[in-house]
């Protein structure tokens, strides 16, 4: 009588994560040219992107090099702005105890400080070299 009953939870499961796992192919179907048309756009974005600077610029290698520094600008703020918490983490919170952490903490908060300086002038600095001096 329990053999029955656990053969029988047995195979209620298989049949239940069977039907289960056809559903969910189904729904991965749909997603996955959901998907490819939303990369498909996304693509001929950054394409159209890229053209622009090609063309705002004059060449192919000042183009890109002047998109690739325009993501490096905008991508750095939030990754900058993580970095000085952690480092007024380390500094006011851990450091508190400990020195070596406050050094640590001030340390990552003047990198991350001169990182973010940086990735935000140099884009403006290559404008106005290729642009200005080039002609």
């Amino acid at each position: 009588m329990r053999m029955k009953t656990i053969f029988t939870i047995i195979i209620a499961t298989i049949v239940i994560l069977l039907s289960g796992v056809s559903f969910a192919a189904e729904e991965i179907n749909a997603l996955n040219t959901e998907t490819g048309s939303e990369l498909m756009d996304m693509k001929e974005e950054v394409n159209t992107e890229m053209d622009e600077y090609v063309r705002k610029y004059g060449s192919e290698s000042y183009g890109m090099a002047a998109f690739i520094l325009n993501k490096v600008s905008i991508y750095s703020i939030p990754l900058c702005f993580i970095g000085i918490a952690v480092g007024a983490l380390y500094q006011y919170v851990l450091g508190t105890r400990r020195l070596d952490m406050k050094q640590k903490g001030f340390g990552l908060i003047v990198a991350f400080i001169t990182i973010l300086v940086i990735c935000q002038v140099l884009p403006l600095i290559f404008a106005i070299v290729v642009r200005g001096w080039r002609g």
